[in-house]
């Protein structure tokens, strides 16, 4: 429910048939299932693969008993036609924004951050701009995108040919500094990676550690995410099994396998690695209360409205690291969107106990065509 990590001109077209990507997938629960026709989900899956043009689809789905699926349709290599793996790593993109609102609002519980208090309080002198001053700007309007704040991903260059390299958060900052001030802080809503590399900034500092650790020992194992990491500085591989991730240059070029990868560009924005099924376990454990405490799960689930050209599904709403969403069965779920180059991912929960993740390869051009079908089955994985 977070826009894509990426600028429109960096294209993904995909540009193997369907036919030629040797469909293939699995069902797997704790034991072996046969796979039924009559299965939404998988359907879904094979939908996004031979009409949508992925090379691969995952999903996992968990019931209120906790029981997990997991699925997977079309080739994990478009080289080799592997099958695509069940439950393979992914790049999660924007849903590392969940996570690090997660541990700023532990922050808040602990008494070391003041969460609509100025950013200058933690972070003084860093921002400063056309229209922009930390003074001004509190760690609420951050991690609720009502900063005001810039992107500085339509600045950063091609992604694709300039993947391997690596990026320091201060100069991604600096890219957004460098642009005038969206609206006035509390006057708007624009969805920005710069609010979350300046939110990892504001953890370091108050915690000493780097935000990838703070990450990780506060979340990541706090909830027994057995297959989520948050890479090192210079890790670009993504874990075994995978599917492999593809994007091009520019409308209907090659595809370029874009699997390794610097993440530094996303950072406490967008650089974690997770599988669907894992995603799936951290949002049911977020609205379970097993990350934060009541009073600060309440913080994170008080929404604003999201403006209708933001180009959201009708009903979206977002919050502190989060966005709701109106199921077609009724209710709510709540998760975030996430899309980087080669993946593109879309998890949620429910306050009952349901959960899903869908997950393609080939990003940005694909997924941003698909992405209407790509929340229809994550509706239809929850409701169903």
């Amino acid at each position: 429910m977070a826009k894509r990590s990426h600028p429109r001109r960096i294209t993904a077209a995909v540009v193997v048939t369907a036919s030629a990507l040797a469909l293939a997938g699995t069902l797997t629960t704790s034991a072996a299932q046969p796979r039924t026709a009559a299965d939404p989900v998988r359907s879904g899956l094979d939908r996004l693969v031979n009409e949508t043009g992925y090379p691969a689809a995952l999903a996992a789905t968990a019931g209120r008993d906790g029981r997990t699926r997991n699925a997977a349709a079309g080739v994990g290599d478009i080289r080799t036609g592997a099958k695509a793996p069940v439950d393979g790593h992914i790049r999660a993109a924007s849903v590392t924004k969940s996570f690090t609102a997660a541990v700023v609002l532990q922050l808040v519980a602990e008494g070391k951050v003041a969460l609509d208090g100025p950013v200058e309080t933690y972070l003084p002198g860093l921002l400063r701009g056309d229209g922009i001053d930390g003074r001004r700007i509190t760690v609420r309007q951050l991690l609720q995108h009502t900063s005001g704040l810039p992107e500085y991903s339509p600045y950063i260059g091609d992604f694709v040919t300039t993947r391997h390299r690596y990026r320091d958060p201060r100069s991604l900052l600096d890219l957004a500094l460098r642009q005038k001030a969206a609206f006035p802080p509390g006057k708007g809503w624009q969805y920005t990676n710069t609010d979350y590399v300046v939110a990892g900034l504001l953890v370091e500092q108050v915690t000493g550690r780097p935000v990838g650790e703070e990450i990780t020992r506060r979340v990541i194992d706090r909830v027994g995410l057995r297959h989520t990491s948050f890479p090192a500085v210079g890790d670009q591989r993504v874990p075994y099994p995978h599917p492999r991730g593809y994007a091009s240059t520019e409308p209907g070029a090659p595809l370029v396998d874009v699997t390794e990868m610097d993440p530094s560009s996303g950072w406490a924005a967008g650089a974690l690695i997770t599988t669907p099924s894992d995603l799936t376990r951290f949002f049911r454990a977020l609205l379970d209360g097993r990350v934060l405490k009541p009073a600060q799960l309440a913080e994170m689930r008080r929404t604003v409205e999201v403006p209708a050209e933001a180009g959201y599904p009708k009903g979206t709403r977002f919050g502190l690291g989060v966005a709701s969403r109106p199921l077609s069965c009724g209710g709510l779920m709540w998760g975030h969107e996430g899309a980087y180059l080669g993946y593109a991912t879309a998890p949620a929960a429910t306050d009952d106990g349901r959960a899903a993740a869908i997950a393609v390869t080939t990003y940005p051009d694909a997924a941003q065509k698909g992405r209407p079908e790509i929340q229809r089955l994550l509706d239809t994985a929850l409701c169903d």
